[in-house]
This record gives C-alpha cells, sequence and structure tokens, in this order.
C-alpha cells in the first residue's frame, strides 16, 4: 500500500511500536480468524480489511523489513533496493483442507514456523498489490458419506434410526419403500471446518439385507409358494402370505409348477400406491409317502391317460 501513502501497520494490526515479534503473531491470528474470507463469504469490505492485516503483518513479522519500515516509512521498500511497489497477496484458499492450515502456511510465508522455506523472509513472488485483485477461492467440500445396512422389513415400513456421527448421536428416519443403493441426506451432520463452524452434509448409501422368502424386482415384491402335487393338478383355495397378513388365493386347476399368481396392490410401497405382489408355484415334494398315498398314487399310475414325455421323445430324436 506504498503507493497510496504511508500505512500505519502497527494501527492496523492494533498494537504498540514497541510491540515485540510474539506480540504481532498474536494480533495477526486474532484479526486473520476475524477478518478471514471463509468466515465472512461475499463482505467484500472483511477481504479487504483480511488483506491489509495480512500487509501489515508480511512486513512486521520481519525483522529487516521491519527495521526499514520504522526508518524510512512508506518509502521503506524502495529503501531496501527489492524494486518498486508494495507489498501485497493473493491466496487460493481452496488449497486449504482448514483454517489453521490456511494460518500455519501464511505466518511460514511470512518468516515464521512451519511455512513453506521458498517464501521466508523473502515476501511473495511477483510484485506489487493489486488494489482490486480477489483472492480465488474454491468452496471446500465438507460432504461425507457412509454405508448403512438396513433389514428387509425397515425398507419396506420405514422407521427411525439412531446412528453415532461424528461422536454424535443423530435420530434417522427411514422412508417406507427404499430400495438396495438409495441415498438419505442428513442436512448439517457432515464434516466440520475447523475455525470457521462450517459443516457439510452426510449422505447415508442404504444396502437392504436379503430376506428368507421375499425379494424385490424393480417395483415388484416376489416370493416362491410351495404347494403340493394335487393342489397344482386339482386347484383349490390356498392360505398365503402377504406383507399384510394372512390371505387366500385361489390355484386355477392344472396349473404347471413355475406359474406366478399376481395380487396387484400387495407389493413393495412406491410413491403412488403399491406394487404388486408376484408369488411363484413349486412344486413341494414330501421327503416320504404313507401307505394310503402310494397306493392312490400307483392307482393314478394305473389310470394315467398321457404320457408326459410323448412329445419330448419325438422331438429329442436326432
Amino acid at each position: 500500500m506504498a503507493g497510496s501513502g504511508y500505512k500505519d501497520y502497527f494501527q492496523v494490526l492494533g498494537v504498540d511500536r514497541s510491540v515485540d515479534a510474539d506480540g504481532i503473531k498474536r494480533a495477526f491470528r486474532k484479526l486473520a480468524r476475524q477478518y478471514h474470507p471463509d468466515v465472512n463469504p461475499g463482505d467484500a469490505s472483511a477481504e479487504a480489511r483480511f488483506k491489509e492485516i495480512s500487509e501489515a503483518y508480511e512486513v512486521l513479522s520481519d525483522a529487516d523489513k521491519r527495521r526499514r519500515y520504522e526508518q524510512f516509512g512508506q518509502y521503506w521498500n524502495q529503501a531496501g533496493g527489492m524494486g518498486g511497489g508494495a507489498p501485497g497477496m493473493d491466496v487460493d484458499f481452496g488449497r486449504y483442507g482448514n483454517f489453521d492450515d490456511f494460518i500455519n502456511d501464511l505466518l511460514g510465508r511470512f518468516g515464521g514456523p512451519g511455512g513453506s522455506p521458498g517464501f521466508q523472509g523473502g515476501g511473495f513472488p511477483g510484485g506489487g498489490f493489486s488494489r482490486g485483485a480477489q483472492a480465488s477461492r474454491s468452496p471446500v467440500n465438507l460432504d461425507a458419506e457412509a454405508s448403512v445396512g438396513v433389514s428387509f422389513t425397515e425398507a419396506y415400513r420405514g422407521g427411525e434410526r439412531t446412528l453415532s456421527v461424528n461422536n454424535e448421536r443423530v435420530q434417522v428416519r427411514i422412508p417406507a419403500g427404499v430400495k438396495n443403493g438409495s441415498r438419505l441426506r442428513l442436512k448439517g451432520k457432515g464434516n466440520l471446518q475447523p475455525g470457521t463452524g462450517r459443516r457439510g452434509d452426510l449422505y447415508l448409501n442404504l444396502s437392504i439385507k436379503p430376506h428368507a422368502i421375499w425379494r424385490l424386482d424393480g417395483d415388484q415384491l416376489r416370493a416362491d409358494l410351495p404347494v403340493s402335487f394335487d393342489e397344482l393338478a386339482l386347484g383349490g383355495m390356498v392360505t398365503v402370505m402377504t406383507p399384510d397378513g394372512e390371505a387366500q388365493v385361489s390355484i386355477p386347476p392344472g396349473t404347471p409348477p413355475g406359474r406366478s399368481l399376481r395380487l396387484k396392490n400387495k407389493g413393495w410401497p412406491l410413491k403412488a400406491g403399491r406394487g404388486d405382489l408376484l408369488l411363484t408355484l413349486t412344486l413341494e415334494l414330501p421327503a416320504s409317502w404313507s401307505s394310503e398315498e402310494q397306493q392312490l398314487l400307483e392307482q393314478l399310475r394305473v389310470q394315467r391317460s398321457s404320457n408326459p414325455r410323448h412329445d419330448w421323445l419325438r422331438s429329442a430324436a436326432l
């Protein structure tokens, strides 16, 4: 700021002229936290103030620059033979993971510990400070993701879950009808940026655990329904279980195994109503037959009027 007249850097930092190096550092830390652009997004005056105190610290934190500044005032830079232009800075705030990383790097650039050796004692490369220059900032992504396994029943009916997030117990509502891979957003429960209070969102990727009976196929709920030989052959009413409880369904006579019975609007919860429930009939034979059953089967074999392999035999011939 030398080009615009004398600037009292001690006054900018709010310190006495007799302050030592540690006092200058403490004053800068306090003001930098107060006026940092990430703490004051969109505030041009705060950003200008931040650059001003950074410029003051660059000069006063360096023993040689401070000596020349106190001796020559606004002409301190020219007096040292370092060329025209006042000290200044353009900072890419997005390259820092958090505010403390930025402050530590900045202190190092101005000659303090923990900074980049290439900048210590030499100021910033590129010459003077442009009054209209804007710091290049990229928003820090503080969002986080986590995988959560839910039971099939939870996915179907929905419910409440309590999770431990960043040492905090969070109540999560699982909507009815979520599917495998569904994503829930917990606003303001992501990663915390130290020094700013900013916090991202947490995204939960849901994984539905398999069920012993039910399986989800798109919007349809499916299950295999075991039936006996006579139920397939003769048909009749059988009792089945649905998500809503027991129900009666009719099996038409002569239904082959593998055919599905459709129960409309008895399946998975959707945004607009319910999907269908499909029950695939599977032939369930007993591990052993009673003597009466064996006698009836013998009678059936004698009385059977068709050969189940008739068409197969003709088509299989080479």
